[in-house]
């Protein structure tokens, strides 16, 4: 069921998809990360998303 209403899909952006993805140990971190909190790496990519449902 994908998200229509505006006010949800910023409460979802934040909680779901916001996030960092450790390229070394696949840890997903908070937003604001600047290291790994699990291997202590600096090598960070924000996670991939795409907003919707399935197809």
């Amino acid at each position: 069921m994908p998200v229509t209403d505006p006010e949800l899909v910023a409460i979802v952006q934040k909680r779901v998809l916001k996030k960092y993805v450790c390229r070394k140990c696949g840890a997903l971190n908070p937003w604001g990360a600047t290291k790994c909190r699990r291997c202590k790496s600096t090598n960070l990519r924000p996670k991939h998303y795409e907003l919707g449902g399935k197809r």
